[in-house]
């Protein structure tokens, strides 16, 4: 490898095009089980194939060359053809590294799929893939799962190259249960029973080219607005059920803000549909991952009755920003952090 393990940045001789992820949370046990399929290109040969993972337990890793990469949603995301990979997880530097049975045999240039399995914890931490928590109406806690990852926060949810630069195409499927709200970066494309029939199985369309840091997805028991057709772009606002009286200004600010940037960039919006999703715990005061833009409660859902003035105005400032984010930070990407 041409970087030690001390150098905070990943080795440079493998490049990854796409994830399929399926993610399975189980929110009353505060756990979820995944596996990635990663399309990856070996540009030089290397001992060793590493990427990002923290406070992920790999269960195992298979490698298989490909003369062309397939992102069928067809296959089977669990399948273990290939050669099984020796896993090797380096804790201090949240770094996962595979290799082959003998250790003396390196992995030559070219196209390759492999499929890791793992499973994790939705933390109490507000980073990577974590549980969030409110009171209903009846006075029972209940708890969605979401994700907040930039910066470096992708890697708690599934491995990956969590660097910025390292851009590739998502495609995601989260197997939740039947009455639960399952939501992502794009738009929802397929759901079917999955297995053992007490799950569904929810698949959304593929990303374009994008930084792990914007992707995500949130489950939980949750509602949302009927979508407002934004020219062509479906806008929703997810909120805690109950809570859709304090939607208005923020669709109202989102009509407007996306119509202003896609004439000032002169670029399309740059996803299939727009989410702006309410969580009750969240560390900053919104996120701007791509198509599933992730909010504090108080910085979206807006009560008409009581608001001031300048209330309102925060809240269009908030959302101006993040919608800002889709072009400027998702299209176009710092290169490393210390550009942000």
């Amino acid at each position: 490898m041409k970087s030690d393990t001390q150098n905070h940045r990943l080795p440079s001789e493998v490049i990854p095009h796409h994830y399929q992820l399926e993610l399975a949370p189980d929110l009353k046990e505060a756990k979820f089980t995944g596996v990635a399929t990663i399309n990856i290109e070996i540009t030089e040969t290397t001992e060793a194939i590493v990427c990002n993972a923290a406070e992920l337990s790999i269960s195992e890793a298979y490698f298989k060359p490909v003369t062309r990469f397939s992102t069928d949603r067809t296959d089977n995301p669990n399948t273990t053809s290939g050669e099984k990979l020796a896993v090797t997880t380096d804790t201090d530097n949240e770094r996962l590294v595979l290799t082959r049975a003998n250790p003396a045999d390196s992995f030559s240039p070219g196209l390759a799929e492999l499929c890791i399995s793992f499973t994790g914890v939705l933390n109490d931490q507000l980073q990577g893939f974590y549980r969030s928590t409110f009171t209903d109406d009846s006075g029972v806690l209940q708890t969605i799962a979401v994700t907040q990852f930039e910066a470096t926060n992708a890697r708690r949810a599934f491995p990956c190259w969590d660097e910025p630069s390292a851009k590739a195409t998502f495609s995601i499927s989260l197997v939740v249960d039947d009455n639960l709200t399952a939501i992502s970066n794009c738009a929802e494309i397929n759901r079917e029973p999955a297995a053992g029939g007490q799950k569904t199985k929810v698949d959304f369309a593929t990303t374009m080219r994008m930084s792990s840091y914007l992707v995500a997805f949130v489950v939980g028991p949750l509602e949302t607005t009927e979508p407002v057709e934004i020219d062509g772009i479906p806008v929703r606002v997810v909120h805690r059920p109950g809570w859709g009286s304090q939607t208005a200004f923020a669709l109202e600010v989102t009509a407007h803000a996306l119509r202003w940037y896609t004439d000032y960039y002169g670029i399309e919006y740059p996803s299939d549909k727009l989410d702006l999703v309410a969580i009750p715990d969240f560390q900053f005061g919104a996120m701007e991952n791509l198509g599933c833009v992730t909010f504090r409660e108080v910085l979206l859902l807006v009560d008409p009755d009581t608001a001031t003035p300048a209330e309102l105005q925060y809240v269009a400032q908030v959302v101006n920003h993040e919608l800002a984010h889709m072009w400027f930070g998702g299209l176009v990407t710092m290169d490393w952090w210390d550009d942000l």
